[in-house]
């Protein structure tokens, strides 16, 4: 069984980005070539130090834009369009040192205050999921700290982060009926567990009563099941692969949650902005009107 423990999305050229789209490039190139590079050069060392992602986990909060600031010189490092309910983002490769994440409704005025700011520390080697979750009357951020160690053959290994605002506390468990976690409160994360990889059917339990979900543990992966809101007021369950080998840096794409508010899946398009600013002013234009035939994440 997973014990509880403390509480411990693609990039578009937006009127934000101006200003930090250099640095944001920076950091997608090696996020969608998948290797490691160093990061921007207002960064704060010449090496990529540890990874940060984030995650849009709140059922009536509209699409944001994000921004990840550094606090050391203020620049912008990276930065995230119309990001929808249930999305959570590639990782992020970053230099050692604290950054803000700011988010903030993606129709809003450019001088608009952020919805949600927390700062995060990075350290080498450690990655991290930075999420807003809650009402939107009530939004709260949390920081979990991520381990991506490789599970032994034939194995996953997983953890459940509690999302839903709908049911206060949380348990999960196959239909089979074997327990997966027990009693997780909202904006907590369970610790990793190994289990045996392959396609699940789970039972989400919760006050009032129990909700099905189906998720997918490749052999060899390291996944977090986020439980969310669907758009009738029951639970779901979305698994997103944090890593899916043990490599140097962490990978997968943008993975979206079953319910609330969100919309039409969003195609990743980190690496058709990383190619734009290659190639010049026309693969941007290319860029452009290539994210605006994209749906929104959900």
């Amino acid at each position: 069984m997973i014990r509880t423990t403390s509480p411990s999305p693609a990039p578009h050229i937006s009127r934000r980005g101006a200003r930090g789209l250099a640095l944001a490039v920076a950091a997608v190139v090696p996020l969608a070539l998948g290797v490691a590079v160093a990061p921007a050069a207002s960064a704060s060392t010449a090496e990529p130090g540890g990874w940060a992602r984030v995650a849009h986990l709140s059922p009536d909060t509209k699409s944001v834009d994000v921004q990840m600031t550094a606090l050391a010189g203020g620049d912008v490092v990276y930065e995230l369009d119309d990001v929808a309910y249930g999305a959570v983002s590639d990782y992020i490769p970053l230099a050692e040192g604290t950054y803000v994440v700011s988010m903030v409704p993606s129709d809003a005025a450019d001088d608009a205050e952020p919805v949600v700011q927390q700062s995060v520390d990075v350290a080498a080697g450690a990655p991290l999921t930075v999420a807003a979750y809650g009402r939107n009357a009530e939004l709260d951020t949390v920081v979990f700290e991520d381990d991506l160690s490789a599970p032994a053959t034939g194995e996953a290994r997983v953890r459940v982060i509690q999302a839903s605002t709908v049911e206060p506390i949380v348990s999960v468990d196959t239909a089979a009926g074997r327990p997966i976690a027990s009693d997780v409160p909202t904006g907590s994360a369970t610790d990793y567990a190994a289990v045996t990889a392959g396609e699940w059917d789970l039972d989400l339990a919760g006050a009032d009563g129990v909700s099905s979900a189906g998720v997918d543990l490749p052999a060899g992966s390291v996944s977090t099941i986020f439980v969310l809101d669907t758009a009738s007021g029951a639970l779901t369950a979305k698994a997103v692969t944090d890593s899916a080998t043990l490599a140097d840096m962490p990978v997968g794409g943008i993975e979206t949650g079953g319910g609330g508010t969100a919309g039409d899946e969003e195609a990743p398009v980190g690496l058709l902005a990383a190619g734009a600013l290659l190639v010049g002013a026309a693969a941007v234009t290319m860029f452009a009107r290539r994210r605006r035939t994209a749906g929104t994440a959900g």
